[in-house]
């Protein structure tokens, strides 16, 4: 049985895990969420994750929420994108967790605000706080690259999809690549990846779905 990959094409959480299944070849079905119409707050859906969050992995009769807890549980499966040894999967963590934390958590919360939120809803205070947080992690992952092609082990692997997960957005959200020339170089590496896909040629789901400008303006 294919692994089943809950998931819409804006969700850079998602993103991170359907292009680490594209990148170890793994077989697998996107199940697409209606995020944007409710899906994931209703009821049927929380009986699938009762956090009621995107992405949701299931194989078999395992179900497995969280992107870094699904990262690792490909990594291990498949033995690609992972550490080999306790040592290495540590340092692959530490990266997770500045992403979960410094990075996505922040540029995930701002590019929706900044592109699919209602203009009545936006605040323009919390985005400057959001663009200033953002901003911090990455000049931290741009001196980090200056250094090393890759985020954790000199190699490709999860760390690198979990920190790239929302950085090959068109939409706009204060990233610009070619200001931060390392992290333009890394995602370049990235691309260059084998089987490597654009989040709205891997998942169903894209802005234009909704409206002609691809914003809830």
């Amino acid at each position: 049985m294919k692994p089943k990959l809950y998931c819409f094409g804006e969700s850079g959480n998602a993103y991170k895990v359907a292009l680490t299944l594209q990148l170890s070849e793994v077989d697998w079905d996107p199940v697409f969420v209606d995020f944007f119409h409710g899906e994931s707050r209703s009821d049927a859906f929380r009986q699938l994750n009762p956090m009621g969050e995107i992405p949701v992995y299931v194989v078999g009769d395992k179900v497995l929420t969280q992107s870094g807890v699904i990262l690792r549980h490909i990594a291990r499966e498949t033995g690609k994108f992972g550490g080999t040894n306790h040592d290495e999967d540590e340092e692959i963590l530490r990266w997770i967790l500045f992403d979960n934390h410094k990075l996505s958590g922040v540029a995930g919360t701002h590019r929706f605000n900044r592109n699919f939120l209602p203009k009545s809803r936006k605040n323009k205070d919390v985005n400057s706080f959001l663009s200033m947080r953002l901003n911090s992690a990455l000049k931290q992952l741009e001196r980090h690259l200056e250094q090393n092609d890759w985020i954790a082990l000199g190699r490709p692997t999860i760390a690198d999809f979990s920190c790239c997960g929302y950085l090959f957005y068109p939409e706009p959200f204060d990233f610009d690549c070619k200001a931060l020339p390392n992290i333009d170089r890394w995602l370049t590496r990235i691309e260059a990846l084998p089987h490597w896909k654009h989040p709205y040629d891997l998942m169903p789901g894209n802005p234009s779905d909704r409206s002609p400008g691809g914003q809830n303006d």
